[in-house]
């Protein structure tokens, strides 16, 4: 029990994974979306906070740069104290905490104020990130063991505190956590205590991220490697023969979007199937949702909402303008108890290909899908079928524009524009988006909507920005289509290209394709 009887909170040592939110395990992603508060540091994927509650507390112990990093008896003295508050804690630790993760020291005080506690494993970057490199840390024919040694010491303690001599010969592959700072002391005891100095080297920076970059040398050429191409940490240094296999079993680095974070822009119920095509292709998801979508709040368009759905039947046109759009409709009848015979003689018309398959996933088959994710697209399919005098209901969002309303009633046509959702501005700090942008830290930013554009530079002011467009305009941008581009490029912000096919497909082919033709190698750090 805490504090006055209350009953104390459990708090969950989580271990993230090397960086690519995708490597946390189905524990460690339970803990983080059940718990109250999130407790988490630098090493910790940024996109995982965005996988936790909406409503849960996230603290950052790690360094800004207007402030130094919380001390590791500070942190273990915070999980007592939100535990002691009743809360469930999650502190989220880059690869595994049991790796020089120091949960031992955490969980010490968590028992001494017995606070009930568990620890998740993660995947530890000591493997997974040579991998990513396409470097085994075992191989038949290579190594049959390895060893994992902390690099982050001070050189004196280093050489102090490791046995170099019995270190050089225990294992096949030598493994180095956070050891660049220390690579002279490293080459030099492993070669004065029997390692070749033609032995290979590797050293893998921020691995499994799309910052990723690696350098090979040998243990006699690191040194100068190193300084001359400028390496610097967060790395893990490999020391090995199993360094030979990254020229045959490299294989993120050949990947399409290899280096690149895509900000992420859609509603959370949308970006699902977006993000998962960035990572096939090898890109890092960044999700910031800067649009909301909820039922409408005033009271007029909810009574015309009622009114509407108690005469579907004398409509002879339906245009569902969205995914979101199809699911509020589905929630608006549902509400309503309308039954969908109603629209029995209905023609329904979708808004591009991917409305048409939420349709589909309804059980609902559109009679007209314009290609084109516009309204022009929707008036060119419609424009030779329809009669003058039908009635047209559009249901769409409060943000939408007028214009097919207006084509469709200078065609002689009865039109209903019925707000069945608003776009509102979401309420979520993002402790750092700010100095991603400004440190060249998100590559591409794609445009799904007009309100994507407008949102995203009115959420970077709220955080702190004092010329967003400037911080956007930093990525190359890439918009889903011509309205979209409009938009953006009046706000100030250069578009570098529009999608030919106005979908999500078509806006992933155009980022693809704008990658390619910019195209640098950054398989290997350059001087």
């Amino acid at each position: 029990m805490g504090e006055h009887g209350k009953r104390s909170g459990k708090v969950y040592l989580v271990g993230a994974g090397p960086g690519d939110a995708g490597l946390i395990t189905v524990k460690g992603m339970r803990c983080l979306q059940e718990a109250d508060v999130i407790v988490y540091d630098r090493l910790a994927s940024p996109r995982l906070l965005h996988m936790s509650r909406h409503d849960a507390r996230r603290i950052y112990v790690g360094k800004l740069p207007d402030r130094h990093a919380m001390k590791q008896p500070e942190i273990n003295q915070l999980l007592v104290t939100l535990a002691q508050e009743g809360l469930n804690v999650c502190r989220l630790k880059g690869g595994d905490p049991c790796v020089f993760g120091r949960a031992a020291e955490e969980a010490a005080l968590l028992k001494v104020h017995g606070i009930s506690y568990e620890v998740v494993p993660g995947v530890t970057s000591a493997v997974a990130v040579p991998a990513y490199a396409g470097i085994p840390v075992t191989h038949r024919d290579w190594a049959s063991s390895f060893c994992v040694i902390t690099g982050h010491e001070t050189p004196d303690k280093l050489e102090a505190r490791v046995e170099w001599e019995k270190l050089s010969a225990a294992a096949d592959t030598l493994l180095f956590l956070m050891g660049v700072g220390n690579i002279s002391t490293i080459a030099e005891q492993l070669i004065r205590c029997g390692r070749s100095g033609d032995t290979p080297v590797a050293l893998i920076r921020w691995g499994t991220r799309s910052e990723q970059a690696t350098i090979v040398a040998t243990l006699a050429t690191v040194v100068d490697e190193v300084e001359r191409t400028g390496f610097s940490s967060p790395a893990i240094i490999v020391v090995g023969d199993v360094v030979r296999v990254r020229e045959q079993m490299a294989w993120v680095e050949q990947l399409p979007l290899f280096g690149q974070r895509i900000l992420v822009t859609r509603t959370r119920e949308q970006s699902q199937s977006f993000v998962r095509m960035i990572e096939e292709a090898g890109g890092e998801p960044y999700e910031l949702p800067v649009i909301q979508t909820i039922m409408p709040t005033t009271e007029a368009d909810n009574q015309l909402i009622e009114q509407t759905m108690t005469r579907l039947s004398d409509y002879q046109w339906l245009v569902l303008t969205s995914e979101n759009g199809v699911r509020f409709w589905m929630e608006h009848m549902k509400r309503t108890r309308t039954d969908m015979r109603r629209l029995a003689h209905t023609r329904i018309v979708a808004v591009g290909p991917k409305t048409a398959e939420a349709m589909s996933d309804l059980g609902i088959v559109p009679d007209l899908v314009a290609e084109q994710f516009s309204q022009e697209g929707v008036w060119d399919v419609m424009q030779p079928l329809i009669q003058k005098g039908e009635n047209v209901l559009l249901a769409r969002g409060d943000l939408a524009r007028t214009w097919l309303a207006e084509q469709l009633r200078a065609a002689g046509v009865h039109t209903v524009e019925l707000t069945t959702y608003q776009t509102i501005l979401p309420q979520y700090e993002d402790a750092h988006i700010l100095e991603m942008f400004e440190e060249g830290g998100i590559q591409i930013v794609p445009f799904t909507s007009a309100s994507t554009v407008t949102n995203l530079l009115q959420m970077l002011k709220q955080l702190g920005a004092e010329d967003p467009v400037q911080l956007v305009n930093r990525a190359r941008i890439v918009c889903i289509g011509n309205v979209t581009a409009e938009t953006a490029r009046n706000a100030g912000i250069r578009v570098d290209a529009v999608a030919q096919s106005s979908t999500t497909d078509g806006v992933l082919d155009t980022i693809v394709s704008l990658v390619s033709e910019g195209c640098q190698d950054t398989t290997t750090v350059r001087s």
